[in-house]
């Protein structure tokens, strides 16, 4: 892919931190070394520490060198908390919106990201062409949904055709119906690039006719989805709340099981079981309860944000004593999104600082299939790092505070930005 030339020189260039305190979540303890960046890629750990020509010198005098973070669930294109009205942007604005969405990702130490809904694979290209400034994006286009489901964003009374706002870039998601219709859908998303295939399981909050509690597709077509992901080599990602849910489509192949607020043991357990990846995004319903109000969340949306949001601590519990493994997740929309790493100070009143960084870093690597390539400090690794005041390890709600604690943000050994 084309680059432009200060991204291609930025690339080359080599870059040791020397005295570096480096963590992962694979490290039990802390290691001192100076950390040799070449190529976009981590090279050595334990380097000399001297000058070079093309080499740039950062004496981190013992601060904390991490791997960039990765949240396994957001939506780039939603700038505004009224989905129905994201969806009908006009193109450009919808594209131009985006834009400051994805660099405050960036600038907050998310050096990738996982679109569960609406970037098509377009705007991942040119982030990597260096056309726009974000994290690396692994995208699913556009999610999938019944009629009446969580991205049929008609009010009640409206009769218009439901398809007809589905291919916007400002929306998330499409509606497809029967099993015909569902294969021919997720077999467009992948010709157009997409990544995994996300559909929707449950009712959601931020969809004006569906109670939560509804089932969002039935056997048979969640099925046909999971076998057209797997023809593909990839995975489906499932919209989920309820235990039902849950229950249903893990017996159907499901991988990753987004939300997942009202699970219970025995759900938990059959995912565990079957290998899946629970992602929870509890951030979001503290925001859409603070702040949907103001922000433009239809009324009926409101009314169901306790349905949901008051599960959700009780939730990482059922899902740890199960051993069901978490990713690390937020699917904040418009305003809301600079909250972004508020989702690890809620985690770390539940769960060991370990796990949730973990959830961030290698568990979100390997649900994206960069396992080992990205979420870890290690030669050979792609050279996502964070340089951090603190130690996550040990209190990971430093991360929380991006603006006091994020000092330095690398991409791929290039510098974005640095206190």
């Amino acid at each position: 892919m084309a680059r432009t030339a200060a991204h291609r020189k930025a690339h080359t260039m080599q870059i040791l931190f020397t005295n570096a305190t480096i963590i992962d979540a694979t490290r039990p303890e802390p290691l001192e070394g100076h950390v040799l960046v070449e190529g976009g890629l981590i090279r050595d750990l334990a380097a000399r520490p001297v000058a070079a020509p093309d080499r740039m010198v950062i004496d981190l005098k013992g601060r904390t060198l991490m791997p960039g973070l990765i949240d396994c669930h957001v939506h780039v294109v939603a700038s505004l908390m009224n989905l129905g009205a994201n969806a009908q942007l006009p193109e450009a604005t919808a594209v131009l919106r985006s834009l400051p969405i994805m660099k405050g990702m960036l600038d907050r130490g998310f050096t990738t990201v996982r679109d569960v809904g609406g970037a098509p694979f377009a705007l991942a290209e040119a982030i990597e062409q260096g056309l726009a400034v974000g994290p690396r994006l692994v995208v699913c286009g556009k999610a999938l949904s019944k009629t009446g489901g969580h991205v049929d964003l008609r009010p009640r009374h409206d009769w218009h055709d439901a398809h007809r706002w589905g291919r916007n870039f400002g929306s998330l998601g499409r509606v497809a119906d029967g099993v015909d219709a569902i294969r021919r859908a997720a077999r467009e998303e992948l010709r157009e690039g997409a990544q995994f295939i996300k559909i929707m399981a449950n009712g959601g909050v931020a969809s004006p006719t569906d109670p939560i509690a509804w089932q969002g597709y039935s056997v048979d077509e969640m099925t046909a989805v999971v076998q057209e992901a797997e023809d593909a080599q990839t995975y489906v990602s499932a919209h989920l709340y309820t235990a039902e849910a849950i229950t249903r489509a893990v017996r159907c192949g499901v991988h990753s099981l987004e939300h997942c607020n009202r699970i219970d043991a025995a759900a938990a357990g059959l995912a565990a079981a079957a290998g899946c990846v629970a992602v929870p995004t509890l951030v979001t319903y503290e925001a859409l309860a603070s702040d949907g109000p103001r922000l433009g969340l239809p009324p009926a949306s409101i009314a169901k944000i306790e349905d949901v949001r008051g599960a959700g601590l009780a939730s990482l519990s059922i899902m740890r004593e199960a051993g069901l493994t978490m990713a690390f997740g937020t699917d904040l929309l418009g305003e809301t999104q600079v909250r972004q790493s508020e989702e690890f100070a809620i985690r770390g009143r539940i769960l060991p600082s370990r796990d949730v960084l973990a959830a961030a870093t290698t568990i979100a690597a390997r649900l994206i299939g960069m396992e080992g390539r990205l979420g870890v400090v290690a030669p050979g690794a792609i050279a996502d790092l964070l340089v951090v005041d603190g130690n996550p390890l040990d209190n990971v709600a430093i991360l929380a505070s991006p603006e006091r604690t994020v000092r330095s943000v690398i991409k791929a050994g290039v510098i974005h930005r640095s206190a």
